[in-house]
């Protein structure tokens, strides 16, 4: 897991402390762990952690749907890069 993704996820988890932990193809909308509360402030700490730019009005709400989904559009290249 990229360390953004685990950033990412600690995060989530901060605020669901009930939660000890989050499956890569937990529906994060459909299981409340990202609202609309939060969505604004998951979406900078993603633009942040992943260093990409992401429009509001063009984003895919299925490109954040699950940890798994978060990884392969935000971090997948980062870590190709890398290697």
């Amino acid at each position: 897991m990229a360390d953004g993704l685990q950033t990412v996820k600690s995060w989530i988890l901060e605020r669901h402390p009930e939660r000890q932990d989050i499956a890569p193809d937990l529906d994060l909308i459909e299981n409340r762990l990202i609202d609309s509360l939060s969505f604004v402030e998951f979406v900078f700490l993603l633009e942040q952690e992943s260093g990409t730019a992401i429009q509001m009005e063009t984003l895919e709400v299925e490109s954040i749907r699950t940890l798994a989904a978060i990884e392969r559009h935000f971090f997948t290249a980062s870590v190709e890069v890398q290697a």
